[in-house]
């Protein structure tokens, strides 16, 4: 069993060994572990900066979610089990899709999975809406990084502009619609999972589980022609090797 960090710099110790290990093995996971890596660092330095209420709070808010993300991720190489929908996510890691979707995967099961598990289980014992000012803080620091990660992307994925023209040029709006809107489903899942006891919290966790699987299969196979077209065009022309990708991410 590996040991968990506890602040956030271990954290992002533990993200760069991850990051690495993918590189080792060849898989593609290790794009999502480096954006998830570059968000981590930003949130750190919004801390130092006061700028949450409860700094103390937010950084142990921090290491409990990332600690899903990194506990599932040695369960999936251990072959232990672990949550359909990190499991998908995971599984794909060999799928030579996009680097877009494979970055799409990982916030789909660590936003709308992992998120309202954590701001229920930091809520314990008091009003969970003490926490709502802080959550929505980390949806404008998410925001301020969109452009980067776009830029990242677009550096080993020449054609991810293609995106655009298929939606009217809101592929920028749509990464950064679609993660506030994924918030905010995953706070409403962890109001109503704060107030459960834990026979239907166990239910309610079952159920989010099952439909953010089902979101993982059409992030993997878009449900639309055109969709799937336009990303297999993307994909012929991107960067293959995963170490030239983190290389080039990192720069």
């Amino acid at each position: 069993m590996h040991k968990l960090p506890q602040t956030i710099d271990e954290v992002i110790e533990v993200l760069d060994n991850i990051i690495d290990d993918n590189v080792l093995h060849k898989n593609y996971n290790a794009v999502f572990a480096y954006v998830y890596r570059r968000t981590t660092i930003e949130i750190k330095k919004a801390i130092e900066r006061g700028v949450f209420k409860d700094a103390k709070g937010m950084e142990k808010f921090d290491v409990y979610f990332a600690n899903l993300y990194i506990k599932a991720y040695y369960n999936y190489r251990e072959k232990v089990p672990l949550s359909i929908s990190w499991a998908s996510t995971f599984k794909a890691g060999k799928e030579r899709l996009t680097s877009i979707q494979h970055v799409l995967l990982g916030m789909n099961a660590h936003i709308n999975f992992d998120l309202g598990k954590t701001a229920a289980h930091m809520a314990k014992g008091k009003e969970i809406d003490t926490l709502q000012g802080d959550f929505r803080k980390i949806n404008e620091i998410l925001a301020s990084l969109t452009n980067e990660i776009q830029s990242k992307l677009s550096s080993v994925s020449p054609l991810l502009f293609l995106l655009d023209l298929i939606s009217g040029n809101r592929d920028e709006k749509i990464a950064n619609f679609s993660i506030k809107i994924a918030r905010e489903q995953s706070w409403n899942f962890a109001k109503n999972l704060w107030a459960k006891d834990d026979i239907e919290q166990g239910l309610l966790i079952e159920e989010v589980d099952n439909r953010v699987s089902i979101l993982a299969e059409k992030l993997i196979d878009p449900p639309t022609i055109i969709l799937n077209t336009i990303l297999k065009i993307i994909s012929v022309f991107e960067r293959k090797s995963i170490e030239q990708i983190i290389l080039a991410l990192r720069k």
